[in-house]
């Protein structure tokens, strides 16, 4: 039972942070906000407030800022009133194009922002994971390029590194191209090219070394690796979905909330063995990887995201007038079925993990 509660605790504070962030720059913007709901389906509770309805609904698969005229779905009647008469004051469309970007805008930054303050406690508790190599394998291509335990990556192809996290992210997606590394010792870089080999027994390549421990920060150092935390979880999310578009990762990899929870649950009960802090530390860096996700997701450019509705209004700043509202709607609509498509299909795919 307490695996269930913590998913949707996790689960609601990233969907509340997403939703408020549209809600409150809504209400900064004079936009009137129809309806907040956290989850989706069947209502479970409501409360009306002065103009907005706040409802908690049975699936937690998402959640909705819904504006007074945000998707322009009038009937024929309506839509021909609109075009002789000025939208309502404090709709949606009555919004300038900048207020209304910045709505929008405001729920996957607030995700971020969200990222940012759990980090700032996880960070606070077990500090950060520098870029310090530990130890160098013997007959792999670090040893030969003469990489030494104690070394610091500083950036790998040209790509600069403050986690180990990173190091590892890097090392681990890479096909066996050569890799260049600037790396300090003794306050001095130095430049090196490693070939990565190839190890039969884990089918992967490696460049032979490691590292990744923990060292505790000061006040400053707990906000800037903060920082590093977050711009961590944004890289690995937008890279493995490059990843999956280059063909290196499967759809069957995505999960969903069954699979989060499945998640949450494991984690859970290994981190419990170490004591309370290690658990809760545990559950923040979940929400973390979450919020991130969820705010990079969000602001891809598809259809029914946030990223589809930001493509929009940018095309009529530069334009100067919105793209007709029923285009836009059913834009939006088909991308919605398609969304839902492949929640199914992931639902479907967390399910089969179940029995495996």
């Amino acid at each position: 039972m307490i695996k269930i509660l913590l998913f949707l605790l996790i689960f609601g504070l990233v969907v509340v942070a997403h939703e408020f962030g549209h809600f409150l720059l809504a209400k900064i913007n004079g936009i009137r906000v129809v309806e907040f709901s956290v989850g989706m389906g069947p209502k479970l509770l409501k409360f009306q407030g002065k103009e907005t309805l706040y409802t908690l609904r049975l699936l937690p698969i998402g959640g909705a800022c819904m504006f007074d005229q945000e998707d322009g779905l009038e009937t024929q009647e309506k839509e021909r009133e609109a075009k002789e008469t000025e939208p309502e004051q404090g709709s949606f469309a009555a919004a300038k194009v900048g207020a209304r970007i910045a709505t929008v805008v405001a729920g996957p930054i607030f995700n971020f922002i969200l990222a940012f303050i759990l980090s700032l406690f996880v960070v606070g508790m077990c500090g950060s994971d520098r870029t310090v190599i530990g130890a160098v394998m013997d007959g792999y291509p670090a040893e030969e390029a003469g990489l030494q335990s104690g070394d610091k990556i500083i950036s790998l192809n040209g790509e600069r590194v403050y986690l180990y996290r990173e190091v590892s992210f890097f090392s681990g997606s890479n096909q066996g191209e050569s890799v260049k590394v600037i790396y300090e010792r003794d306050g001095k870089r130095y430049n090196t090219t490693i070939v990565p080999k190839y190890d039969e027994a884990s089918g992967r390549y490696y460049m032979g070394f490691s590292g990744g421990s923990y060292e505790k920060d000061n006040a400053l150092e707990i906000i800037r690796d903060s920082y590093y935390e977050v711009r961590y979880w944004i890289k690995v999310t937008y890279k493995s979905l490059g990843m999956l578009f280059k063909g290196q990762a499967s759809v069957k990899d995505l999960s969903g909330p069954v699979g989060v929870a499945q998640v949450v649950g494991d984690v859970y009960e290994e981190a419990s063995t170490y004591g309370f802090l290690t658990m809760v530390a545990s559950m923040l860096n979940i929400a973390i990887l979450l919020s991130a996700n969820l705010g990079v997701m969000n602001l891809l450019p598809l259809p029914a995201l946030d990223g589809g509705r930001l493509v929009f209004l940018i095309i009529e700043l530069f334009r100067g007038k919105p793209v007709a509202k029923d285009k836009e709607a059913m834009v939006h609509f088909v991308g919605f079925v398609l969304l839902m498509l492949l929640m199914i299909f992931v639902f479907y795919n967390d399910i089969m993990r179940l029995f495996h």
